[in-house]
């Protein structure tokens, strides 16, 4: 007996399915049409795709320069370095075009725009990924897929199927970790808008430092690196242990070859943050 009343049904396994499914046609709408606004204007949208490129031209200098002059560094064969710039530059590519908007969360608070993202229907940071498409990502990987077509074909490594497998899983946790980092950033922008100097900061060091092995840089400036602001797992580790390095990498062999997890518990550590920071958002001026 109900008593006439209707008692809520709990939504099943199908129910879920469903929902995630009508999710995603929407992400794809959303994506697809923010794609075709881009192309409404031919011009910009190829000097966008040629900024994306042109702003990793340092890492292709960097790339020439080691194979041209060098036959190595800190007891790494060029080969092997160029594998660790190829790791980060094609993580970063993924990163920029699947998770990067959060890159940007602070001029959409400071525009007051992330206010009409909470009255809304979708979750704010899909929200927020899906606000315009990132052209500039069609450079960064144009450049980063280049960059390790060339580092796994001057490899001496026998890429084997276990191989190319946690190549691909640890660029996958390389472009986590780095939303992870970036997600962290658009936390605190949440709260102090000019944080936003923190991204730009961040990125700097990505592009700085994440090329390199750490062992060439001071020992204080490797252990923030790898425990402070961990960088080191993003490209060094995972090459580290691809190419044979995983003991001298100054982590535990685990911990370097645990990279892709690193990068995986990271982000889901800065979505939970995220969430809290979003729940306790007061507004531009709060």
């Amino acid at each position: 007996m109900t008593d006439g009343l209707d008692m809520p049904r709990r939504p099943n396994t199908t129910d879920r399915l469903g929902t995630s499914l009508k999710s995603l046609r929407i992400v794809w709408r959303i994506t697809r049409l923010n794609f075709r606004a881009q192309l409404e204007y031919r011009s910009e949208f190829l000097l966008m795709i040629a900024i994306g490129a042109i702003w990793q031209v340092s890492v292709i200098v960097f790339a020439t320069v080691l194979l041209t002059r060098f036959t190595g560094m800190g007891g790494w064969a060029s080969q092997d370095v160029l594998l660790i710039a190829a790791t980060r530059m094609l993580a970063h590519g993924l990163f920029v075009l699947f998770l990067g908007r959060v890159h940007g969360l602070a001029r959409h608070i400071q525009e007051g725009v992330i206010d009409t993202y909470l009255v809304r229907p979708m979750p704010v940071h899909r929200q927020l990924q899906l606000s315009v498409f990132p052209t500039n990502a069609i450079g960064d990987l144009t450049v980063a897929t280049g960059l390790m077509v060339g580092a796994l074909t001057r490899s001496q490594l026998d890429w084997n199927a276990a191989r190319i497998s946690y190549l691909v899983v640890c660029v996958l946790g390389g472009m986590l970790l780095e939303a992870a980092l970036f997600t962290a950033v658009a936390c605190a922008s949440l709260r102090f808008p000019a944080a936003d100097y923190w991204g730009r900061w961040l990125e700097e060091l990505l592009g700085t430092f994440g090329s390199y092995p750490l062992n060439v840089l001071p020992r204080a400036v490797g252990g923030f690196l790898t425990f402070g602001l961990p960088l080191a797992f993003v490209a060094y580790f995972p090459a580290a242990v691809l190419t044979g390095h995983g003991g001298d990498s100054g982590v535990p062999y685990w911990l370097a070859a645990a990279s892709p997890l690193v990068g995986l518990l990271a982000y889901l550590g800065a979505r939970l943050l995220w969430r809290w920071s979003l729940g306790h958002y007061s507004g531009v001026n709060g």
